[in-house]
């Protein structure tokens, strides 16, 4: 069996914490010990021996490598996808790469989205036994969840005849259906005949791929010609841009599951969340006598049922109840707890006003490290610059700005034009405006160095790359 990893999401209810480039995936929302996708990466391995497939945007390629490496996952295949397509062309891709491991013939597959909570890692590796049983016998399976209260935001899966002579607590699906409105999902969970819908699923690739192309003939072609077409590149598998940007953008809902006569279902009586919204991680975490939870530097008067959230400052609330507050380095946001899934909305208006609080924080993370942007004005802007031991910024030029580095703690190896030199803690350099000069750390501890740029024009894009080692395109 082959966990397969699906790591494409944005997590736009989850803003300001959760950003177009660094998602709520990659972040530690419930445990403070591992990311959404660490956890799910744990599940995986533990119940499978056999090397994860991973797939994740282009954008994340180099955040996916590094949780990775740090769950202690090795020799996962990383699949990049160019844009995307939503999960049917996902999926597809995965079940493709899967049948052609010489090894694994015609493997059973577990798709995960990469950012659900499962507190019972043993429970849930039970129910996964079961659904074993179903996938040998051609079965496509899904996993609901019983369902304990009439949620509205997730989709549902009616039961049909129990298959006991396949396995246990193994059902025929009878029908999918779409989120309900209120009356509906409180008719559900009275039926007992409905569960939620996790988006988990396991089949063999031959049986998933066989089914999709009677209906998705042409997603199945372009979704090989992608593959086929694949580059390798560091530990990434690179799919073709241009035969994927035909591929057909719908959810593995739509493309298969809804219309599939060989699906069944297993639902799992298990705590579990998607954590798609403020008010679901709420209800995860432990709440103080007054129902709140807040996380980092918060004190509250007079505060119930409210989750508060601090990255990077003190933050206070009196006299306040049933809200949201959660303050990054460059964001508040505050909203009523039952408003929470229109934070996506605030993501669209940011988006349709270009600005930049949509897609990136005020800290960004790079294959080499990390910048914090910590001031800027009208003609020079002040960065926090952190690179990890033996790693290199790209040999690189700008036509706008001139730069200043002072080295705060760690060694820094700076080569300008020609000139190679070593800088310690409290040196200093000068790259002048149009001087080809690169960064690297040759040290064994993180180095720190503030960087001051002066000059007509301070974005990111200018920025012309002569040499990377982490296959960046230039800018």
């Amino acid at each position: 069996m082959i966990p397969i990893i699906l790591s494409g999401g944005s997590g736009s209810r989850l803003w300001p914490l959760s950003r177009k480039s660094y998602p709520k995936q990659f972040l530690s929302l419930v445990s403070a010990e591992e990311t959404m996708i660490q956890a799910t990466l744990v599940r995986g391995v533990q119940i499978s021996s056999h090397c994860p497939i991973v797939i994740c945007n282009e954008d994340h390629r180099f955040l996916a490598a590094e949780q990775i490496r740090e769950a202690n996952v090795s020799n996962a295949d990383i699949l990049l996808e160019p844009l995307s397509h939503n999960t049917a062309p996902a999926i597809t891709l995965a079940a493709l790469h899967a049948l052609s491991h010489e090894a694994s013939p015609d493997p059973i597959l577990l798709v995960m989205p990469a950012d659900h909570f499962i507190s019972d890692a043993r429970k849930f590796a039970a129910y996964i036994e079961e659904g074993t049983k179903a996938a040998n016998a051609g079965k496509i399976v899904c996993f609901g969840i019983q369902p304990v209260y009439p949620e509205t935001g997730y989709g549902y899966i009616q039961k049909g005849a129990a298959l006991t002579s396949i396995a246990d607590n193994t059902f025929d699906v009878k029908a999918f259906t779409e989120k309900p409105d209120q009356d509906v999902a409180e008719s559900y969970i009275r039926s007992d005949e409905f569960c939620w819908n996790s988006g988990i699923f396991m089949f063999k690739a031959s049986v998933f791929i066989d089914e999709l192309t009677k209906y998705e003939p042409e997603l199945v072609e372009t979704c090989r010609t992608s593959l086929e077409q694949a580059t390798t590149d560091l530990d990434f598998i690179r799919i073709d841009a241009e035969s994927f940007a035909k591929v057909k953008d719908i959810s593995i809902d739509y493309a298969l599951m809804e219309r599939t006569q060989n699906a069944a279902v297993i639902p799992m009586n298990i705590e579990w969340s998607d954590i798609g919204s403020w008010s679901a991680l709420w209800q995860l975490k432990d709440q103080c006598p007054n129902g709140n939870v807040c996380v980092g530097d918060v004190i509250t008067d007079q505060v119930s049922n409210s989750y508060i959230h601090s990255t990077s400052r003190l933050v206070t609330a009196v006299g306040v109840q049933d809200v949201v507050i959660v303050e990054t380095k460059d964001a508040v946001m505050v909203a009523a707890k039952d408003k929470v899934q229109d934070v996506k909305n605030i993501v669209a208006k940011l988006k349709e006003q270009n600005r930049r609080e949509q897609n990136d924080h005020r800290e960004v993370y790079r294959p080499w490290g990390k910048y914090d942007s910590v001031d800027q004005g009208a003609r020079y802007q002040v960065k926090r610059i952190t690179v990890k031991p033996g790693e290199k910024l790209s040999v690189q030029m700008h036509h706008h700005r001139a730069e200043h580095w002072i080295v705060v703690s760690g060694t820094a190896k700076v080569t300008i034009g020609e000139k190679t030199i070593l800088l310690g803690e409290n040196q200093s350099t000068y790259i002048p405006l149009g001087e080809v000069h690169a960064l690297e750390n040759p040290g064994k501890i993180p180095l720190e160095l503030i960087e001051v740029q002066s000059g007509s024009y301070l974005g990111e894009d200018d920025i012309v790359r002569f040499e990377d080692r982490y296959g960046r395109s230039p800018l």
